[in-house]
């Protein structure tokens, strides 16, 4: 005997396309234009962090950075979906997410400069620090998922991994557990084409990264993760059915920068690729809507960046002027210090360095 005991298909979720235009019959009813307008000030607000960011790192002011610019519809769309009562665990690119779910932006300057005070996120910013292991977050997600559920709370986490990171044992092993436990959890994997220098078709075999979902029992979908309208109805959607099933979302998007400020794009791809892509653009297909619907101007859009330009540069300026205590580094390793710690420490705390540094 031979039958078919499993059969599944993917669906791929547009609603804005490359032009601005909309697909009405998916346009979500809640997304007034005045809520648009606020997603693209988001938008434009992280492409202008991320290009200071990466300016600064290349001054000496900042540590290793990574640019998240092509992906500012993917961290958009899904923070704002997010309602107040939900988690968010991060890699270390969701700069955008952080952004509209409210960190304070001299703590974003604080981490990348190396600083340990940068990761301690305030108790009001539902989310875990930035994460550079790859794909080890996703488990972390899944375990705060599972709390939600067993404290009976009405939240729901978003977990967030590379198109690499589905490649890992964690990624597979966090979605397992969704699976079995039906815990609230949305995993979105964004999916921006290169993992350092491998490109998605060297990642896996599979036609999309959404389906690998099929396996352990989770709702699937690809969408467009340069739609910020897409994004917000996948992770609405995703939000409002969690308590049932968990969901895995692959956000197609695309990595318009380096993977890293250590790392040269320009050794594994090619410009036409990048060029392809840069028509695909979050940002512009947005201000086509607007200005198509005379909600939008030049006016408007010199106002805004005037309002975000003097925004971040005095968040830099706040960062800069902290006072260090390098005990920070001993403190935040382990849940008590150690005896070689202890070493360290004193041995710091004698030195010159922490008589420069410290307060």
């Amino acid at each position: 005997m031979l039958k078919v005991v499993f059969n599944g298909s993917v669906n791929y979720l547009q609603i804005m396309d490359e032009t601005g235009a909309i697909d009405s019959t998916l346009f979500p009813s809640d997304l007034t234009d005045d809520k648009i307008i606020e997603m693209y000030k988001w938008m434009c607000f992280a492409r202008a962090l991320d290009a200071k960011a990466l300016s600064l790192q290349r001054q000496g002011r900042l540590a290793t950075y990574g640019p998240l610019i092509g992906e500012e519809a993917t961290q958009v769309g899904s923070a704002m979906a997010m309602r107040a009562s939900d988690w968010f665990v991060p890699n270390f690119r969701q700069h955008g997410v952080f952004l509209v779910r409210g960190l304070p932006l001299d703590l974003f300057f604080l981490y990348w400069k190396g600083y340990e005070e940068g990761a301690i996120i305030p108790e009001n910013v539902k989310a875990l620090p930035p994460i550079v292991p790859v794909a080890s977050q996703v488990p972390h997600g899944a375990g705060l998922a599972y709390a939600q559920k067993y404290n009976k709370k009405d939240s729901a986490v978003i977990a967030y991994v590379g198109d690499g990171g589905s490649s890992e044992g964690d990624f597979y092993e966090a979605l397992n557990f969704a699976g079995v436990f039906k815990i609230p959890l949305i995993t979105i994997i964004e999916n921006n084409q290169w993992a350092i220098s491998v490109p998605r078709k060297n990642q896996t075999a599979a036609e999309t990264l959404a389906q690998k979902g099929f396996a352990a029992g989770v709702n699937v979908l690809q969408v467009d993760g340069n739609d910020v309208v897409a994004v917000y109805k996948a992770v609405t959607d995703a939000i409002a059915h969690s308590k049932e099933k968990p969901t895995l979302i692959e956000c197609v998007t695309y990595r318009m920068s380096m993977h890293t400020t250590a790392d040269d794009p320009t050794k594994y791809r090619s410009d036409d690729e990048v060029a392809l892509w840069k028509m695909k653009d979050p940002i512009s297909r947005v201000k086509l809507y607007l200005t198509k619907k005379n909600i939008w101007s030049d006016d408007l859009e010199e106002k805004m960046d005037e309002e975000h330009k003097k925004i971040i540069d005095d968040a830099v300026d706040k960062s800069e002027s902290v006072k260090h205590d390098p005990k920070m580094m001993f403190e935040h390793v382990y849940s008590y210090i150690p005896d070689i710690l202890k070493e360290e420490l004193d041995a710091a705390i004698a030195s010159n360095f922490y008589q420069e540094e410290g307060n």
